[in-house]
């Protein structure tokens, strides 16, 4: 079963950097694409970005040109840089497949604050 273990949220204040980590087990690592998720409070959860396992990226417009996904197999860790973050990015960002393995799937997130 596929545990999903995210960290390096915090917070910041807005045009600062963040770097997440997600550390995934239970799986085939570097044959999934891989993606990362955001919820705000009172909003449904949103793609933000994916790395396919040919290190391909996709990303949400809102974030395009300033966040960078990456991943390294051999830790089985997928990451985001997030930088010139806006108070908007405020969020509690998640790690999963992409599409999500589903409702099971997801960890328990790290939390995103970004002051103005």
């Amino acid at each position: 079963q596929v545990q999903l273990v995210e960290s390096g949220g915090g917070l910041v204040q807005a045009g600062g950097s963040l770097r997440l980590s997600c550390a995934a087990s239970g799986i085939t690592f570097s044959i999934h694409t891989m993606g990362w998720y955001r919820q705000a409070p009172g909003k449904q959860r949103e793609f933000v970005a994916a790395i396919f396992s040919s290190s391909s990226t996709r990303y949400a417009d809102s974030v395009k040109g300033r966040f960078i996904i990456s991943r390294d197999n051999a830790k089985n860790t997928v990451y985001l840089e997030m930088n010139s973050l806006k108070p908007e990015d405020t969020a509690v960002y998640y790690c999963n497949a992409f599409p999500s393995w589903g409702s099971g799937s997801w960890g328990q997130g790290t939390q995103v604050t970004v002051s103005s």
